[in-house]
């Protein structure tokens, strides 16, 4: 799960915390100065912030609370505004609702939401539509009393009998595993504790799989389980020590196969379990290899496989499936380096193929003839997904899309007839009118001549006058891909002649695995040139001006953002970081903290000199300086388990003791949330008011009415 570090007790150096004296009360909390002095390949690098990695001493966690009471001193002003963002956001989603309900295993299943409710209530009904409604899983009653809430994976047994769900009340993403029998209502007395990913069935109805993982916080093991035995007892099946591989595990949508994955960031391996027999020994797919990659689906009398073995942009295999190994592979499709083939599902009659062409995505839909079509999507820039489709006998495929203009709309697409029918577009209130906006979508040259995305949506009409406000958005790491779909919230700033831009930066898999590969280890500057090199060029055609732009990213994007505020920040009026990564070479060093061990074929490797002083080049804790920074936003989790919370509240120290502006530099830590923030959907609405109003206050709209 990509992230995106001897501990000093410390004390701290006086805090500014509120007083009598209204002067002191506006003065920015001032971390005290522990240098720890370190020495890595001749370079002799000062950490004066160490200490803030002790969670356990006190004054770590005054320090956290002063910074959140200055930021909120200092945000009062914007306290009614806030306030009627939240409500806007609020107010366009209906607050009981009804998702698209799915067919498995002979029970229609959905989740509702209630007003006043945070939390998701799965239910289902039994054969047909009309059937009484059961209650799965509550949330919103084992969320009471907490809190945070965070349900992990869930899964009922395929005889529909058993529930088996995962629930983490710290944030920090460790589990709870519980099973529930939806007949009775009641907890069977099995109780699985720290797991961190997949649980999963075997069709025996009292066999479970799951994972554990090390010191690290690295999936490393699957575990089985049988009901009414105690974990102690339960049996390691599959192990995997290499630090660079996470493991998972799965059923097969036909329900023959239990598949174990054990990955890297570069090479995997697969393994299987027939599913009527989980005490089998796990057999190999074929092993792993430098580089290359491959997934498999079960399809009835074979698998189908999508590798990049000899093939950059991952080509569609096949082999018997009483022979998966890699000497049995035959091609099942045509290669073509032009089209990234991203992923398959596998359903009993047909395929369905996840294929991207010049950044954005089709779906394939193959019969076993292999005859098929591409649906068509009639937008610039669109987001498409498949739903999750559980049904592997069905004859119907369900998709969702959306634009920056078009609400999530899901489709059901029927293989016989060749045609697609909206299921349910969800509603977006307090009078949306999708006619109101414009999307564009077009490229930028960067300064290596590449070409980069960009999606854009904006209030028609639009004068290119370099007044207009506009905020730009980026991750670009992790080959994850940003699609421009639709995101409420963000109407509130269309609504106040904010212009909101996505720039596909290199990182991620927008425009094929190169844009992936162009991005990382010692090509990663690739980046965050391109991102400045988007801004640029949109102050260049006028659709805005240093002083009315805003940046945003988080996690691996919030590192952009601290890359960006080194490197031009006097291209931006103001940047949000949310829960950045920002202390690269001694996060890196670090094998003990999550995920960095794996991480060393994403960023690079601090032991090694040359991938040490390319990230040198770039981490931001290291490169702030003596000058001027735009307005910064950070934000933060103390229980976020994938950026620790030391990294922003370091960095912000850093940046107090040594930036020469009078900009504010705000840090806003949640105390209780994870990665993700605050669990509950309101919560959630509150943090994004927050952020939009700070952005809208660097902008001078923080008084605008909406139109």
């Amino acid at each position: 799960m990509p992230r995106r570090l001897a501990t000093l007790a410390a004390p701290l150096l006086a805090l500014a915390a509120a007083s009598a004296e209204p002067a002191l009360a506006q003065a920015p909390p001032r971390a005290r100065i522990v240098p720890k002095v370190d020495t890595l390949h001749g370079d002799i690098r000062t950490d004066d912030y160490f200490w803030l990695r002790d969670r356990t001493n006190p004054e770590t966690i005054a320090y956290l609370e002063a910074e959140n009471a200055y930021t909120e001193r200092q945000t009062a002003r914007t306290a009614g505004l806030r306030d009627r963002l939240y409500e806007e956001i609020r107010g366009r989603i209906r607050e009981t609702d009804l998702s698209v309900p799915e067919f498995d295993h002979g029970y229609w299943y959905a989740v509702r939401t209630e007003a006043g409710k945070s939390y998701g209530i799965i239910v289902r009904r039994k054969g047909t539509m009309t059937a009484p409604e059961e209650v799965v899983l509550d949330q919103n009653a084992r969320a009471e009393g907490k809190k945070y809430y965070g349900l992990g994976a869930w899964e009922v047994s395929p005889s529909g009998r058993l529930l088996a769900f995962a629930e983490d009340t710290t944030a920090l993403r460790w589990y709870t595993v519980r099973v529930k029998d939806l007949v009775t209502g009641e907890l069977l007395p099995d109780v699985i504790d720290s797991v961190t990913g997949n649980i999963t069935w075997a069709r025996d109805e009292r066999t479970l799989f799951y994972t554990l993982a090390d010191s690290a916080r690295r999936d490393n093991r699957i575990v089985r389980h049988v009901l009414g035995t105690p974990p102690a007892q339960d049996v390691t099946v599959f192990r995997d020590d290499d630090v660079l591989f996470n493991v998972g595990v799965s059923r097969t949508r036909s329900d023959r196969w239990i598949t174990i994955q054990s990955a890297s960031f570069s090479s995997n391996e697969t393994h299987l379990i027939p599913a009527d027999r989980p005490a089998t020994a796990p057999r190999v797919v074929a092993p792993r290899r430098p580089d290359v990659e491959y997934e498999v689906e079960h399809w009835g009398d074979r698998w189908v496989i999508v590798t990049n073995d000899g093939a950059p942009n991952f080509r569609v295999m096949q082999a018997p499936e009483a022979r998966p190994e890699r000497a049995a592979w035959t091609p099942l499709l045509p290669y073509t380096d032009s089209v990234y083939t991203e992923g398959v599902r596998a359903f009993r009659d047909f395929l369905v193929l996840s294929e991207r062409y010049n950044g954005l995505r089709k779906l394939r839909i193959l019969d076993r003839r292999l005859k098929g079509r591409f649906l068509e999507f009639p937008e610039a820039a669109y987001a498409v997904f498949p739903e999750s489709n559980p049904d592997w006998a069905t004859r119907r495929f369900r998709y969702s899309y959306s634009s920056p203009v078009t609400p999530r709309s899901v489709f059901q697409y029927d293989i016989a007839a060749g045609t697609s029918t909206l299921l349910k577009k969800y509603d977006v209130l307090g009078g949306y009118d999708p006619s109101r906006y414009t999307v564009e979508r077009f490229e930028v040259r960067a300064r290596d001549g590449t070409m980069v995305p960009v999606s854009m949506v904006y209030r028609a009409p639009l004068v290119k006058d370099g007044r207009r406000p506009l905020l730009l958005y980026a991750y670009g790491s992790y080959g994850s891909t940003t699609e421009p779909g639709f995101n409420s919230p963000v109407v509130s700033l269309l609504d106040r002649g904010v212009i909101y831009a996505i720039a596909h930066v290199r990182g991620g898999q927008e425009k094929g695995r190169r844009w992936y590969d162009d991005g990382k280890m010692l090509r990663k500057m690739n980046t965050f040139t391109d991102f400045v090199d988007v801004a640029q060029a949109l102050v260049d055609a006028r659709y805005t001006a240093p002083e009315r732009l805003v940046a945003n990213g988080g996690s691996a994007g919030g590192l952009l953002m601290g890359v960006i505020a080194n490197m031009r920040p006097d291209l931006f009026r103001a940047i949000v970081a949310d829960v950045p990564f920002v202390d690269v070479i001694n996060t890196m060093r670090d094998a003990s903290i999550p995920l960095t061990a794996q991480e060393w074929i994403q960023w690079g490797n601090p032991a090694k000199e040359d991938e040490y002083r390319y990230m040198l080049q770039y981490s931001p804790y290291d490169n702030v300086a003596a000058k001027a920074y735009p307005w910064l936003l950070v934000t933060t989790s103390l229980n976020d388990s994938q950026v620790a919370y030391w990294e922003p509240a370091k960095w912000t120290a850093r940046l107090r003791a040594l930036k020469t502006d009078t900009n504010p530099l705000l840090l806003k830590t949640n105390m209780a949330g994870g990665h993700g923030g605050a669990s509950g959907r309101y919560d959630r609405f509150r943090e994004i008011a927050f952020r939009f109003a700070f952005m809208l206050d660097a902008l001078g709209l923080a008084g605008e009415a909406t139109p």
